[in-house]
């Protein structure tokens, strides 16, 4: 036995009554964001970011790059330091000194005399930078490389007396301690160790926007002629407005926007990105 029914305009209506209820439910259920975002240039009036991609995180953008860069971190310094080919009194004095960059100016200021004497490499500096007979009244080595196996106390004998000689007259003359900077090129560690950082952190960069839209993703918007954008849906929380790894460019401005937003039932969150509440694009990428 069939039933059918003869009030289908009653029917239509309850449905459609019931449709918009739980429309209704849904939407005081969840909140609404809506924002606008504009660059100020230097001396210049505002600009809209005009149909530039936003997206909405769980997690905090600069929050995701940690966790990356945690999952992935730099070598340890004493690591890096521990595979040079230096000698082991140059690893224990880079170890010793928040130091990387041998050739910088004023490195001499961190340098003592017993340096200069117990680091083979500085000592090679410290004798180039002032030979030739540019510094008067330097000790000169009375030893010979072949008393070294033909008469090795000699040799040690006249070594010691030339090092503790060498060693008073850095002390009385300090400035000759200038310059050795310049002979150390060939040892100094900071190229490499830039290069290891730089590409750290290329990779960090590369490897965080992909998590964030895996694992942090809610949702995205691109934003109209004048800037504006509007995201309905939302289900209430703390979220964060992101341009990833993105910069907006206007004039010499470049932003990125990391911004915390909270979504509340039934409400639309209303919040303007500007320069105030940007990072520079610039230093974010240099970091």
């Amino acid at each position: 036995m069939s039933l059918t029914y003869k009030n289908t305009p009653i029917l239509g209506l309850v449905c459609s009554l019931l449709m918009a209820s739980a429309a209704f439910a849904q939407s005081t259920a969840s909140g609404a964001l809506e924002f606008s975002a504009r660059i100020t240039p230097t001396a210049a009036r505002p600009e809209p970011v005009r149909q530039f991609t936003f997206y909405v995180l769980r997690k905090s953008y600069a929050e995701v790059c940690k966790e990356v860069e945690g999952g992935d971190p730099l070598v340890p310094r004493d690591k890096f330091i521990d595979d040079l080919k230096i000698s082991a009194e140059l690893r224990t004095w880079l170890k010793t000194h928040e130091i990387m960059d041998l050739t910088l100016p004023g490195f001499d200021k961190a340098v003592t005399p017993d340096d200069v004497i117990n680091v083979p490499e500085f000592l090679l500096a410290y004798q180039r930078s002032n030979s030739g007979g540019v510094t008067n009244g330097i000790p000169k080595p009375k030893y010979a490389d072949a008393d070294k196996t033909a008469h090795p106390e000699k040799y040690e004998r006249q070594q010691k007396e030339y090092l503790t000689a060498l060693k008073k007259f850095i002390q009385a003359h300090p400035e000759t301690v200038n310059g050795m900077e310049l002979e150390l090129d060939g040892v100094n560690p900071q190229r490499k160790w830039a290069k290891l950082e730089s590409e750290h952190r290329r990779r960090i960069q590369r490897l965080s926007p992909d998590v964030a839209q895996t694992k942090y993703f809610v949702t995205k918007v691109d934003t109209d002629l004048d800037g504006h954008a509007r995201i309905n849906g939302i289900p209430p929380g703390d979220y964060w407005i992101s341009t990833l790894n993105l910069n907006a460019d206007a004039g010499d401005a470049r932003l990125r926007w990391d911004v915390a937003v909270a979504i509340q039932a039934g409400q639309t969150t209303r919040i303007d990105l500007t320069n105030l509440n940007a990072t520079d694009g610039r230093a974010a990428s240099a970091q």
